[in-house]
């Protein structure tokens, strides 16, 4: 994991001649701190899930899109009208929350009779605990609390008592099950969350189907996921087996990606189906458990050992590291000069389509590969390019002054989404990854998560909430487009070349140039003709 955040974070565009986007060897423009201690194919999506406030009370307050929860400041000013301050260990300013012990936040979280949280501060507080303690063990402390609280242990409950909070419970656990379902994971959480569902389920009859819909409803996300883990290491598996030097098989054997998919349009639209349905199964925990340290409040050392649990973030990473590596393996492969120029001319308009669906992810990606090193020496396969629109694309994508070109195009298609009346005419936004887990990786380095008095710094948190909410929106926008089976299998399965092929296969176009060169070719020759 450290490696992957080290590679991650050391990235940004890179310049002609240059490796791969996340490679190890590429130069870091912004250095990590000496002192940090680092720690698919296309799939149905999953069913919007009716909430169950939507079905059974219409007196609870309704989940706000993810959109809706936070406002310019990073989070909800009227946030704690509707409860008083009646409980120790909690910093208010001007009406906000900013900070607090662990306990009276834990205490804040859990709804009684005349109370239930503001869906802003369970968001917050459910993505940002697990820095200072583990899912299940809060999962422990909530069910305490509402059975104790409650009195939902005592024998023979009160019944009328019961119908007052019992909604309120299983709305709160409604909250956590539907945003953090991967949590439920871990046996632990599962056998508390049952366990404090039937006893709600038991104290009355008619909340027994509510209990069936939460329990249902989460087995059916974690199977979906199950089946996407599965799916993505089949094809994993199938493209394992990088290329080594395709220029010694017969031409006829050979398949391009214009063969398969002539129309660029065309290809960025699959492009977006992938990322976009890749992105889904991204868990919002995902951003806060990549950056997990220990809790200097916390005696117990090997207390996150398991926490950092990022297999969808780290999968997406590399599924824009074999796009960049697919970009620079369609231009090499070719043996003729016009071919090759052809190839980037074609991924020129490629991109260029993808910036205008909003697929800043893939954009970048295929920039990354047509500038990596073994492409861009192709210097007389350039000279027959046209290169003005790939011009523009690399400008809106300039890195200087923190990528401003690109955070403006991003800011205004997020906020063309947001006037959208309808999810099916929301605007795609698919953010440039890497540089959205840097904005969170240096608001999470920047700012203690605890206070000298030991209070969590919950102002912190309002604004990383914020930032994990908007991509929350993001990935949840419908890819209206069609799929094209036949183009996504090539792009999710066709081998790619590796490092020393890429250079082989671009020596052997364009000749080398100098000693260095050339005394890397013959080793290249010598070492994977031997191979084969």
């Amino acid at each position: 994991m450290a490696k992957f955040l080290a590679e991650l974070l050391g990235c940004t565009l890179p310049d002609k001649g240059t490796s791969s986007m996340f490679e190890s060897r590429s130069q870091s423009r912004i250095g990590l701190k000496q002192s940090t201690k680092q720690k698919t194919t296309t799939f149905s999506t999953l069913a919007n899930e009716k909430s169950l406030s939507d079905r059974k009370w219409e007196s609870m307050p309704q989940t706000a899109p993810f959109a809706a929860m936070f406002d310019s400041s990073g989070y909800n000013r009227n946030l704690y009208q509707s409860k008083e301050d009646n409980c120790g260990g909690l910093y208010y300013h001007d009406n906000n929350l900013l900070s607090g012990s662990l306990e009276a936040l834990i205490q804040h979280l859990v709804p009684n009779v005349d109370y239930y949280p503001d869906r802003t501060y369970i968001f917050t507080f459910l993505l940002s605990s697990r820095l200072f303690m583990h899912p299940y063990e809060l999962m422990a402390k909530v069910c305490h609390l509402c059975m104790e609280h409650q009195r939902l242990s005592e024998p023979g409950p009160d019944k009328s008592r019961i119908r007052k909070i019992a909604p309120k419970i299983l709305q709160l656990l409604t909250e956590w099950t539907e945003t953090f379902p991967y949590d439920f994971r871990d046996e632990r959480m599962m056998r508390n969350l049952k366990d404090l569902a039937q006893r709600i389920a038991n104290g009355d009859e008619m909340y027994r189907k509510n209990v069936q819909q939460i329990i249902q409803s989460l087995i059916r996300k974690l199977a979906s996921l199950s089946q996407y883990e599965e799916v993505l290491a089949k094809i994993n598996a199938t493209s394992t087996d990088r290329l080594t030097v395709l220029k010694i098989k017969p031409q006829s054997i050979q398949r391009d990606i214009i063969t398969v998919c002539n129309d660029p349009y065309m290809l960025a639209q699959q492009l977006t189906h992938i990322e976009l349905e890749r992105l889904n199964y991204i868990g919002p925990e995902e951003f806060v458990q990549a950056f997990v340290q220990k809790d200097p409040l916390d005696n117990d050392k090997s207390c996150y050992a398991d926490q950092k649990k990022t297999r969808n973030l780290e999968a997406y990473v590399e599924w824009f590291n074999r796009l960049s590596y697919l970009v620079a393996t369609e231009i090499c492969m070719p043996m003729k000069k016009k071919h090759r120029a052809r190839m980037i001319e074609y991924f020129i308009d490629v991109a260029r389509e993808c910036f205008n669906i909003g697929n800043f992810n893939s954009l970048m990606a295929i920039i990354s590969g047509m500038n990596m090193s073994p492409v861009s020496r192709l210097k007389k396969t350039w000279a027959k390019v046209k290169t003005a629109k790939f011009d523009i694309l690399e400008h809106q994508m300039d890195p200087s002054s923190n990528f401003y070109n690109y955070r403006t195009a991003l800011r205004g298609a997020a906020q063309r989404s947001l006037t959208a009346h309808s999810n099916r005419e929301k605007v795609i936004v698919i953010p440039f990854f890497s540089l959205l887990i840097k904005d969170i990786y240096f608001l999470n380095e920047g700012c203690a998560n605890r206070l000298p008095n030991g209070h969590v710094n919950f102002e912190k948190f309002w604004e990383l909430a914020k930032q994990v909410s908007e991509f929350m929106t993001w990935k949840q926008v419908e890819c209206p487009f069609e799929r094209d089976r036949k183009i996504l299998q090539y792009l999710l399965a066709a081998p790619v070349f590796s490092d020393d092929a890429l250079y082989m296969a671009s020596y052997e176009s364009e000749g080398p140039e100098n000693h260095i060169e050339k005394d890397r070719w013959k080793t290249l020759r010598s070492t994977l003709l031997g191979r084969v």
